[in-house]
């Protein structure tokens, strides 16, 4: 198994005891997710204290406002660091507008061009913009590798497997007010499919009264194989070769 996109930072307990009890369930590899520069160097940092561990580097929408040519040169700085693996999450969030949109969208121009310029791929986050977020992407994320975080437009679901986008699912598509997650979740190609925990947030249902963690992946793994009628290990062994083609590992 895998866990796509995580934020240990933002998790309890420390580091040692998340990624043990990740192993313990069989999760093998995990990518850490940054969301501004010091959650990035915290990724890093994780990444090269366990070797389960991955991180993705990127400014998040929310944390976008006044971004600028050196908050690019840090994102870059970082970006080359050998344990990085993507670039992200970025994106456009109009939920509760975090930041000035126009904000949001320069530093998403930014990311898309600096995860070009690495050959790195692009995670994606996307609430309440669905259509200005596919709109950017199509304008100028031609040719790179996308991962669709969270995924969260099971209306487009058709348009994003077009583009070679891949799908990932975290403990929200097992919630039962998540019908047409769980029916998008039926339809996506085995090897346009990633699962992820989004940890310490959107816990799944089988253990929706703890806070996240990675290890809790095996529950949406689990939900997921069945939904899609097929044994857990099989699938899990489907999303950990496409985490491995798309992260570079």
């Amino acid at each position: 198994m895998i866990d796509a996109h995580t934020h240990l930072e933002l998790c309890e307990p420390p580091d040692a005891e998340l990624v043990a009890a990740a192993v313990a369930v069989g999760v093998r590899r995990m990518v850490t997710v940054g969301i501004d520069g010091s959650s990035c160097r915290a990724a890093l940092a994780a990444a090269e204290a366990f070797p389960q561990v991955y991180a993705a580097v990127g400014r998040h929408p929310n944390a976008a406002t006044g971004f600028d040519d050196a908050d690019l040169a840090e994102l870059r700085a970082l970006a080359a660091h050998e344990r990085c693996v993507a670039i992200g999450e970025t994106g456009l969030d109009f939920y509760r507008d975090g930041a000035p949109r126009a904000d949001q969208q320069r530093a998403f121009a930014a990311q898309i061009a600096l995860a070009r310029e690495t050959g790195k791929p692009l995670v994606i986050h996307t609430r309440a913009a669905t259509e200005e977020t596919l709109a950017q992407l199509a304008d100028e994320a031609d040719g790179i590798r996308v991962a669709l975080h969270c995924f969260s437009m099971p209306d487009r679901l058709g348009d994003c497997l077009e583009r070679g986008y891949v799908i990932s699912f975290a403990g929200n598509v097992t919630y039962k007010n998540a019908s047409d997650l769980s029916e998008a979740a039926k339809l996506v190609p085995p090897d346009s499919l990633l699962v992820e925990t989004d940890a310490p947030y959107l816990t799944p249902q089988a253990v929706r009264k703890q806070r996240n963690q990675p290890a809790f992946v095996a529950h949406t793994l689990e939900f997921l194989a069945r939904l899609r009628g097929v044994p857990a290990d099989e699938l899990g062994a489907t999303v950990e070769r496409n985490a491995g083609r798309l992260f570079g590992w």
